[in-house]
């Protein structure tokens, strides 16, 4: 018996199987129709998908054969995987000097055929095989090695597929722990600048309560801008934390919510605008849902149709119905409508499509991406329906 060289590129080849992550993974049906077909196709009792590690060759799919591994000194395609261009073909084992006394020959599972086809990874090499064994000697057809190798490209389809979707997951897995790093970030950030902003805004609206007429006009000027910008901040801030406080809202549990409360709670928040009318259109009496992601959702559209509105009287409709899966919501108003180029972009966070709301204030572009991160991550959907002039209508659902 000849004991197989190791491959010109072996540490390459070692690291290139283990990035795969596919040794002493349970069997998997993609890989078992593979070998069960490359049987019925040439005729023979076993055959199996190998791969060879430093130590071993261990089957990811074996057919007609108990076995899960053998020693590497012992395989054949130890040996086939020195030729990856080629099929190795050993019609004989007892015939041939490398394998004529070898244990897998003269014993169980007593390999006297056999035909290995390299399985070539994108990088040029060979993890392993695809092969036929017979305990008798025999031939191929060059149809069915031809089938034998279109069977082995396959393997490699699929491992292929494996090994993207193992480095899209962890792609995935990175992002999310970035994006957690990141709201994590702007939500202490935004808590820490909070309170001393409160103390200059507060100071800032003193001085110029108790002691503007002692300043010429260029400091009354800059004293009103520094009252505008803390008060921009503090907008800014406040909604920041809402943003990133929206996952810890959403694990409060569901409660029964009677939708006339619900209106009168939201009417009752804004009793300061006098011209403003809330009106339940509803084919149900009550949900079933988290009632604060809900109230913030609900907040939000409102507050956005009363501060964009070009009408003297604010008409706002609430309307809701139900699936079998779902609560279905939308907030209709009588603002100035948005333009259907707008549409998708108005839950980008940080968008900004209008200048200054109707009290002369500038948007930040969280509300209605907060808005967004609450539906969808309560299994749900929004979108808007909308066109310049002529009002705009938010619809959301709500997984049940």
């Amino acid at each position: 018996m000849i004991k197989p060289k190791e491959h010109k590129k072996e540490n390459e080849r070692l690291k290139e199987l283990e990035s795969y992550a596919i040794l002493d993974t349970i069997s998997e049906t993609e890989y078992d129709n593979i070998t069960a077909i490359a049987s019925e196709i040439c005729g023979t009792q076993i055959s199996v998908i190998s791969l060879i590690d430093d130590k071993r060759q261990w089957f990811k799919s074996s057919h007609n054969i108990d076995a899960t591994e053998t020693p590497k000194d012992l395989a054949f395609c130890a040996h086939a995987i020195n030729d990856q261009d080629n099929v190795l073909v050993v019609q004989d084992a007892r015939l041939d000097e490398r394998f004529h006394d070898n244990p897998l020959v003269i014993g169980e599972p007593n390999v006297i055929f056999y035909a290995g086809v390299p399985l070539i990874s994108d990088n040029g090499l060979p993890l392993g095989t695809l092969c036929v064994i017979d305990s008798k000697p025999k031939l191929l057809s060059q149809s069915q090695i031809r089938s034998l190798t279109a069977l082995a490209n396959q393997v490699m389809i699929i491992l292929n597929l494996r090994k993207t979707k193992i480095a899209l997951e962890k792609t995935q897995r990175n992002l999310e722990e970035k994006n957690q790093e990141l709201e994590r970030f702007a939500f202490l950030a935004a808590h820490d600048l909070k309170s001393p902003l409160e103390h200059i805004s507060g100071f800032s609206k003193l001085l110029i309560k108790n002691y503007a007429h002692q300043f010429d006009e260029d400091g009354s000027k800059m004293l009103n801008m520094i009252s505008q910008s803390s008060e921009k901040l503090k907008i800014l801030i406040t909604g920041l934390l809402d943003y990133s406080r929206s996952d810890t809202v959403l694990l409060e549990e569901k409660s029964q919510i009677n939708l006339n409360d619900l209106v009168n709670d939201i009417s009752g928040l804004f009793s300061f605008e006098n011209e403003m009318n809330l009106k339940l259109s509803s084919s149900i009496d009550a949900v079933h849902t988290n009632k604060t992601a809900l109230d913030q959702i609900l907040i939000n559209l409102v507050t956005n149709a009363i501060k964009y509105s070009d009408k003297e009287k604010v008409a706002i409709e609430l309307g809701v119905s139900e699936s079998e899966t779902h609560y279905k919501f939308y907030v209709k108003d009588n603002g100035p409508g948005i333009s259907s180029a707008h549409h998708d972009k108005i839950f980008q966070i940080f968008k900004i499509m209008t200048i200054k709301d109707k009290f002369g204030i500038t948007g930040n572009g969280i509300g209605l991406a907060t808005v967004k991160k609450i539906v969808e991550k309560s299994g749900g959907e929004i979108n808007v329906e909308s066109e310049k002039g002529n009002g705009a209508k938010f619809i959301f659902t709500l997984k049940k």
